[in-house]
């Protein structure tokens, strides 16, 4: 793979981190963002600064995309300057959480341009693309998939299932539900817990050590929630349009989601009152308001004891 030029296109805090452990590993990288600063970053590593998706796609093998929403994987793949128009990328790799509509679209329109589309969209948050730990949920050409899995094995374990087109983005928009909604229910039970006079730190360990535990109580509540930062890491308007695609993908199907869209009112709610760019676990916020309580952890109350 040492001989591979690897792109990467969409340098945010998950994909600038991706894209400093492909340096890591030792390949030659073209980046591209539309913040310089991001761009700087990594040209520091080593990377080679391009002028645009199109400048990626001419200047290397394999393209990794790591963008914000489904419009803008298909303008950075499939538009007048983006990765196709390049001429030289055989291989695009999505990393986003695009859906599988606009995943079957993208294949279908790159495969007459001898481009093949593999799906590898991520769950682990910062800390898991920082760290090579991420889930990797991979689908698309068996040779295509083949090529790209030793460079996908510097993000995190992979899962490979299948190769039609969106099937991965199905399994993303799956697990991202179920994320959301973990932190929807564990933000009710822990207000009703502060509220009769529970401690936070306590009713953590309780629901961690029983049946109630999730990955909201085991590493959000503790990290963003209790000390009041509220920064960890995921924005609500990603959250909220991950779970959009996810219902709607899913009613298109016949599949019933009657809490899903519960999950998806609760985070229209939060991007409401917080906007877009607040982090998730501001779901919290949202029925701590409602109720009239904080979910305060022993360290956050003693920096502000009247709050």
């Amino acid at each position: 793979m040492s001989e591979l030029v690897v792109g990467f296109v969409g340098l945010g805090r998950m994909g600038g981190n991706m894209a400093t452990r492909t340096i890591a590993a030792g390949h030659t990288l073209v980046v591209f963002d539309t913040s310089d600063a991001a761009v700087a970053a990594l040209c520091e590593k080593g990377a080679t600064r391009a002028t645009s998706p199109r400048d990626v796609g001419a200047g290397a093998d394999v393209v990794f995309v790591s963008v914000p929403t489904p419009d803008i994987v298909h303008a950075v793949a499939l538009g007048p300057d983006g990765i196709a128009a390049g001429g030289r990328a055989r291989i695009i790799v999505d990393l986003s959480t695009t859906g599988p509509s606009m995943a079957k679209r993208v294949a279908a329109e790159l495969a007459p341009k001898g481009i093949a589309w593999v799906e590898a969209p991520v769950s682990g948050g910062i800390k898991g693309a920082r760290e090579g730990t991420l889930a990797v949920m991979v689908c698309g050409p068996k040779q295509a998939c083949a090529t790209v899995a030793p460079l996908l094995a510097n993000f995190g374990k992979q899962f490979n299932v299948g190769e039609q087109a969106g099937m991965a983005q199905v399994a993303k928009l799956a697990n991202n539900l179920l994320a959301a909604s973990a932190m929807v229910i564990s933000s009710e039970a822990m207000v009703m817990a502060a509220k009769a006079g529970i401690e936070p730190e306590i009713m953590l360990d309780i629901i961690n050590a029983g049946s109630g535990r999730n990955s909201a109580t085991q590493d959000k509540f503790p990290r963003s929630v209790l000390p009041r930062s509220f920064d960890f890491g995921f924005a609500t308007g990603l959250s909220y349009k991950d779970v959009r695609l996810c219902v709607d993908e899913a009613e298109a199907m016949g599949v019933p989601m009657v809490a899903g869209a519960a999950v998806r009112q609760m985070l229209a709610v939060t991007q409401a009152k917080f906007g877009p760019t607040s982090d998730f676990t501001s779901i919290t916020r949202v029925v701590e308001e409602w109720a009239g309580v904080e979910v305060r952890g022993r360290t956050a109350a003693k920096k502000s004891p009247a709050a």
